[in-house]
């Protein structure tokens, strides 16, 4: 079904592919085309965003579950398969709402070879787009791997002083995870027939198969993800990529990992999801308590940030494997809300690193009284990272904890652990940045945020305090396909110590009031 009568998906991909073509081919000076091309790129990422809002604005919510689909027939049972469904929608619309903050975010930062960044990210915009709105087996494999070239050039050219290793580590991590991926994708391609994977979703494979396709996808995932312990390359990533770089590799490319479990390990290999439901559990478990307490202890404002999100991203894999529509729904938000307050919050460290070039936290100190209006943005990204009701943050850990609680009170307990020490490592530190002694006197000199750096942070806060005030607006589109998925994994979940069984969607009353829904199996025909 595509209601619009025009690919508007296959057009969300071209216009940043043929803007980043512009880019690297625009004649003239270096100094001029470095002009044109933040402005193209600006304009390209603008376009792609007003087409993300008409995708949302024109979804039907209670259409087909597959929406905008295209299909053209390329070789074998190769094909440009497009369409999406809710969940597919609300991480489409989250990328192109971030790509015009991170050309903004590098817009005086970036002095060198600008015309290849630019082309850079638009190059990873298509790839992302791509990732999420594939539904050919082999189109998203190839999405998913391209992606990690141009954030590879990202950090290696205009990364820190130790860039080359961390943009090696972050490459060989990510691509040797999706070894497995592939050869587990061939395998299913010729024993189901196809490659469509609205198809694959459906289709029953042997119980012992399950186990080993699904660690072979897990491999690729987790490390996406990252999940404890393939999780050492995302915090030197993130300390040696650009401030637009760390953007959008924790606002988009770790929601690849969630995304698959969501698109593949869940429906397609439900038997083996049930059955290393405790493996899961155990590594996120661990990685809550661990990240959050390496953390505490870090004085490099990236490296603290890049921590939180391994400990928040389990929450994701926690709220997953509940197995129940308050987990998955939860597990969505999670996703959706870290990708917009990580990404601010790293946007804030830019801003101070932009003045004083170091992220050293004990070098800052008393910022809330020259720069006030920095203050105030960075105390509600930090509520929004604590899960302050009200924030996008509370949505999502509030669902997810239920959901954990549900499935076993032991995860629930150890999640809610992670949550305490979250809030004790994102006050510290704002303690430290904001209202520490003012003693120095460069930083004492720092100016408060220019019209430009307002511009990029207030609608991430806007969009933050909308998820959290109505979220309903994000819960309606996705809901028939978690049901949809409910559906066919609750008859292989695991037993729960808290209800009969995890992965059955508990009474309506029961349920949060901004999703409150007939039971999964009722709607998800």
């Amino acid at each position: 079904m595509n209601q619009l009568g025009f690919p508007i998906l296959s057009i969300m991909l071209a216009v940043p592919a043929a803007a980043a073509f512009w880019c690297l081919a625009a004649p003239g000076e270096e100094e001029a085309r470095a002009g044109q091309a933040r402005w193209v790129a600006l304009g390209a990422t603008l376009v792609d965003l007003a087409l993300g809002i008409l995708l949302w604005a024109t979804y039907d919510i209670g259409g087909p579950q597959w929406q905008f689909t295209e299909n053209l027939p390329l070789f074998g049972r190769f094909s440009w398969a497009l369409g999406i469904d809710g969940i597919a929608l609300l991480l489409i619309v989250l990328s192109t709402f971030l790509m015009p903050v991170c050309i903004g975010a590098s817009w005086v930062a970036i002095e060198k070879r600008v015309p290849e960044y630019m082309a850079a990210f638009l190059l990873m915009e298509t790839l992302m787009i791509g990732v999420f709105a594939a539904q050919d087996l082999f189109l998203f494999y190839i999405m998913f791997e391209a992606g990690l070239i141009p954030m590879y050039l990202i950090i290696g050219i205009w990364g820190g002083a130790d860039r080359i290793y961390a943009s090696y580590k972050f490459f060989l991590y990510t691509l040797l995870g999706s070894v497995l991926m592939l050869i587990a994708m061939l395998w299913m391609a010729q024993t189901a027939g196809t490659t469509s994977i609205p198809a694959l979703m459906a289709y029953d494979f042997p119980p012992q198969a399950q186990i080993w396709l699904f660690l072979a996808f897990f491999a690729s995932f987790a490390v996406k993800m990252p999940m404890w312990p393939v999780h050492t390359w995302l915090p030197d990533a993130h300390v040696q990529a650009p401030t637009a770089g760390s953007v959008i590799l924790a606002g988009v490319l770790l929601k690849m990992g969630g995304y698959g479990f969501i698109r593949f390990s869940l429906p397609m290999f439900p038997v083996a999801s049930a059955e290393l439901f405790w493996l899961v559990m155990g590594l996120s478990m661990v990685a809550v308590v661990y990240a959050s307490l390496v953390a505490l202890v870090q004085n490099d404002m990236k490296k603290l940030i890049a921590y939180s999100s391994v400990a928040h991203m389990a929450f994701v894999t926690i709220g997953l494997f509940s197995f129940n529509r308050q987990g998955l729904e939860g597990a969505m938000i999670v996703m959706l809300s870290h990708g917009l307050v990580s990404g601010a919050l790293f946007l804030c460290v830019g801003v101070l690193y932009d003045r004083l070039h170091t992220r050293e936290i004990d070098r800052y100190g008393g910022l809330a009284t020259n720069m006030p209006k920095y203050a105030v943005l960075f105390l509600f990204f930090t509520m929004a990272s604590v899960a302050l009701p009200g924030t996008s943050g509370f949505v999502g850990e509030f669902l997810a904890l239920v959901g954990a609680y549900h499935a076993n009170s032991w995860v629930a307990f150890g999640a809610t652990t992670g949550i305490i020490l979250g809030a004790a490592y994102s006050l510290y530190l704002y303690r430290r940045i904001a209202y520490g002694p003012l003693t120095k006197d460069d930083v004492a000199a720092m100016p408060d945020l220019s019209a430009r750096e307002i511009a990029l942070l207030v609608p991430v806060a806007a969009a933050a305090l909308w998820m959290g005030i109505y979220p309903e607006s994000f819960f309606a589109p996705m809901r028939r396909d978690i049901g949809v998925l409910l559906a066919r994994v609750s008859p292989t979940a695991p037993p729960s110590d808290a209800q009969p069984t995890a992965g059955r969607a508990p009474a309506p009353a029961a349920h949060h009031g901004a999703t409150a829904t007939p039971a999964a199996h009722g709607e998800a025909h």
